[in-house]
């Protein structure tokens, strides 16, 4: 399963159902040099190159369904594929 934040594809999905967490993560596992908050509130991790590594998305399930989807601004705004989102927040 794959799910699209703006222009980034993350390969590797995984909800916490019970914390209504949802981790994301491209390629292999690396260990972040940066993270960094973004203003609605998800955690952003970034490489050594400053290219986006992973997103954790608090409150996802609750955000999916109050707007529709989620928005990252990372720095710039970007929205989830609405169809990959479900599919990630329904599977656990």
């Amino acid at each position: 399963m794959t799910v699209h934040v703006g222009p980034y594809e993350f390969d590797h999905v995984s909800y916490d159902k019970d914390g209504d967490v949802l981790y994301l993560r491209r390629g292999p596992e690396l260990p972040a040099v940066d993270t960094f908050a973004t203003p609605e509130g998800h955690a952003v991790r970034l490489d050594e190159h400053g290219e986006v590594i992973g997103i954790t998305i608090v409150n996802a399930k609750w955000l999916q369904e109050r707007d529709g989807g989620l928005k990252v601004t990372v720095p710039s705004l970007m929205e989830t594929d609405p169809g990959d989102l479900a599919k990630a927040l329904a599977a656990a």
